[in-house]
């Protein structure tokens, strides 16, 4: 067992997690800083003791040598803008349609159901359009999100605050439809090169990515929204932060040119 590798990655994730989740409602206190500055010497850690343990042959938590597949190393660094983007995406708009709409839980669940239903058509047919197309169906899953964004942001500026579940229902449907053809289809690809003995690592470390980007999306694209709730009102700090997903959303199709194009 990697203990070292171990403490050295919880240490890395609490040290930057931890400050960012709680830093804004605890005032920023000068904790939050000490962390922030102990996460990047942390990483560094980390890396230096799995390259070393890699090296020796012993078994590292993330071995440094799983990086050199190219699949697997672009398609973390896609993964995780894209998963920052979700959740925060999720945060924002569960407290935008409770707090400034004034829809119950039930209510903001129901709003959001057109976005799983998308997910799940569109990853029932993510197999067949990867064997055609290979790994542009990613990219074009990223264009078909940002319409579903954009036409989430209109409803927003123009709807509120009458804005019901079926002015939202295009919008996240669509999003929805565009988010089921990139992950799905982009874990394959991460773990398609992965040897089969190391296929347990490299989906702890693919994991590990996504969680880790989930909570830091709620940590920064959900403190920016509250942020802006006082100054802003409601609805334009809705709308920045779905600009903010936009720009995301951009970063994470770019990197999907980058992608290698067949999948296995």
């Amino acid at each position: 067992m990697d203990v070292p590798g171990t403490l050295l990655l919880g240490l890395t994730l609490v040290s930057l997690l931890l400050p960012l989740t709680e830093g804004r409602a605890a005032g920023w206190p000068l904790w939050t800083w000490v962390a922030l500055a102990v996460s990047p010497f942390a990483a560094l850690a980390f890396y230096l003791t799995e390259r070393r343990a890699d090296r020796l042959g012993h078994t590292p938590l993330v071995p440094p040598s799983l990086l050199r597949l190219v699949s697997l190393r672009r398609g973390l660094v896609m993964l995780a803008p894209f998963s920052v983007g979700f959740s925060g995406f999720m945060f924002v708009v569960a407290v935008a349609l409770q707090q400034g709409l004034r829809m119950g839980p039930v209510e903001a669940g129901a709003a959001l159901v057109p976005m799983a239903l998308g997910y799940f058509g569109a990853s029932l047919a993510g197999p067949r359009l990867t064997g055609r197309f290979g790994s542009r169906v990613v990219i074009a899953g990223g264009l078909v999100q940002a319409l579903g964004i954009a036409l989430v942001l209109a409803a927003v500026r123009y709807g509120w605050p009458d804005l019901g579940i079926a002015g939202l229902a295009p919008g996240v449907a669509v999003a929805g439809l565009g988010q089921g053809l990139q992950q799905p289809v982009l874990m394959r690809l991460m773990l398609s090169d992965v040897p089969a003995d190391r296929a347990g690592v490299g989906s702890g470390v693919m994991i590990t990515t996504q969680q880790s980007s989930l909570t830091l999306g709620v940590a920064t694209v959900g403190s920016l929204f509250l942020a802006l709730v006082a100054p802003l009102g409601m609805r334009d700090a809705l709308a920045v932060t779905l600009l903010v997903q936009l720009g995301l959303i951009a970063v994470t199709t770019a990197l999907g040119l980058r992608l290698p194009r067949v999948v296995r």
